[in-house]
């Protein structure tokens, strides 16, 4: 539900289980009258239970949505100015709050961001995480420390779409001594590199690795990624048939997916 929503709905619900626990408060009273108030129950209908339930809900996640606005009015910010209030649009799932709306391959869901790194001579998973951030690029350095931890050596080189591009994360691969073929861009059909389009404005690195990857053309080892990695995915999701979560909140989300990669890990070991 949008915060513009449960502005509207909160009074609206607020107002309509008012109104029935006056009819109840009626009610017990006639009750009492006619048949003394040992005879009657205390309990609320479930039709005006669920009604209070939700109005707790829709409440708590009002709160937490400008609790959020307010924590993002920094202390540098006036503070004497209010914080301004969460968009119309900001919106809070009410089943699991910690997970976010992302765009997928049929439309917008709501869900998570999952994460691997594969070797490349086994297809064995040596990192892992989950996010609730739509983005990619925020978590190629944790991948490549993740990797250095889980197998005591750090990579060689690593291959990575273009969502993981930005003039950081390649200054952390050079950092860490490790050969990058990041794409800077969507590889379309048919074109013989992953550089996508015309590249607006950006620093060096990433100017840099867009001309590593043109001028090796079809025999970049970026390509390596679509025969790395894929079918990793793709045994998760079909021989695995792992395609939903089974629990909510991040930190049980982030489990669930651990073992997920372990049993995928474990079996292409065994292969």
């Amino acid at each position: 539900m949008s915060y513009g929503r449960m502005k509207k709905a909160e009074p609206e619900l607020a107002r309509e289980v008012q109104r029935w626990l006056r009819e109840a408060e009626a009610t017990d009273a006639r009750e009492d009258a006619e048949y003394g108030p040992e005879r009657r129950g205390d309990e609320l209908p479930d039709w005006v239970q669920n009604k209070q339930q939700r109005l707790e809900k829709i409440r708590a996640a009002k709160a937490a949505l400008e609790a959020e606005a307010a924590a993002q009015h920094g202390p540098d910010d006036d503070a004497d100015d209010p914080p301004p209030p969460p968009a119309e649009t900001r919106q809070r799932n009410f089943t699991d709050p910690e997970s976010r709306i992302m765009k997928g391959p049929d439309g917008f869901v709501q869900a998570y961001n999952t994460q691997i790194a594969v070797d490349a001579e086994h297809q064995v998973i040596v990192a892992q995480l989950v996010t609730n951030q739509p983005t990619d690029v925020g978590h190629l350095p944790s991948l490549v420390a993740q990797i250095k931890t889980n197998t005591g050596r750090q990579a060689r080189e690593v291959s990575a779409d273009a969502g993981y591009c930005s003039e950081s994360n390649l200054k952390e691969l050079s950092r860490r001594q490790i050969q990058g073929y990041v794409a800077t861009g969507r590889q379309k059909h048919g074109s013989h590199a992953a550089t996508g389009g015309r590249l607006g404005r950006c620093g060096n690195r990433v100017q840099a690795m867009r001309l590593k990857l043109e001028r090796a053309g079809h025999r970049s080892r970026y390509r390596l990624r679509k025969q790395v990695v894929e079918p990793v995915f793709g045994t998760i999701k079909q021989a695995r048939s792992f395609r939903q979560y089974l629990l909510r909140g991040l930190e049980k989300v982030a489990g669930e997916w651990s073992l997920i990669c372990t049993a995928t890990t474990c079996g292409s070991w065994r292969r």
